[in-house]
């Protein structure tokens, strides 16, 4: 190995043990909570060597909403070799909704809060590849659904954003504890029910 092979393997160390400290401390405490201080704290280097790394904290979540999506994506692997699209759209949501609730805080990061955003916003970089991807591996399977018959009628591109939102707001609601505060006859298990019913709309279209 090289010394220039060595420096880049320890500034990706470096930088890992960053977004690892950061990651901890915001399921800790929250994302609102988390400043650079805290952050060069957990890891026991200094506030200057953070920004060696990162210029401000909304660069350090983008970051971490990119594993986020990484992490998202290794949840939906084992689905691509559903031969059914249509089997494969109905466990989507499902792998969806277990990813959510496995990882709120993550969750959280990567479709609801804006600093991931500002930071696309603020660089050179224009596109949200991240969620690009993710939206194109439901709309690629809602296009299979079409060709073997099913949603004769519809758009691709609005259903399958239909599709998406409504899986995220019963995942919303459930993460940000609005379920339990609606006076539901079975509050512990009305997600995943209202998920099912959904599925039985989406069959007959």
């Amino acid at each position: 190995m090289t010394i220039a092979d060595r420096k880049a393997r320890e500034k990706e160390a470096l930088r890992m043990l960053i977004l690892n400290g950061a990651k901890k401390l915001f399921i800790e405490k929250g994302i609102e909570q988390i400043t650079i201080r805290n952050i060069a704290d957990e890891i026991d280097y200094s506030v200057g060597t953070v920004y060696v790394y990162f210029k401000d904290k909304n660069a350090i979540l983008h970051d971490l909403h990119s594993i986020g999506f990484q992490e998202l994506g290794g949840y939906f692997q084992e689905l691509f070799s559903i031969e059914d699209p249509l089997d494969r759209l109905k466990k989507m949501g499902i792998t969806y909704m277990k990813f959510a609730l496995e990882n709120q805080e993550m969750y959280d990061l990567m479709f609801n809060v804006k600093a991931p955003m500002e930071s696309i916003e603020s660089s050179e970089k224009e596109d949200w590849n991240e969620g690009t991807n993710a939206f194109g591996a439901l709309k690629n399977t809602v296009a299979q659904c079409m060709e073997n018959g099913h949603f004769s009628g519809h758009s691709l591109e609005p259903l399958s954003f239909i599709i998406w939102s409504l899986v995220h707001g019963m995942c919303c609601l459930e993460i940000r504890n609005r379920t339990k505060g609606v006076k539901f006859d079975n509050p512990d298990t009305i997600l995943y029910d209202g998920y099912k019913e959904f599925l039985k709309i989406l069959e007959k279209l």
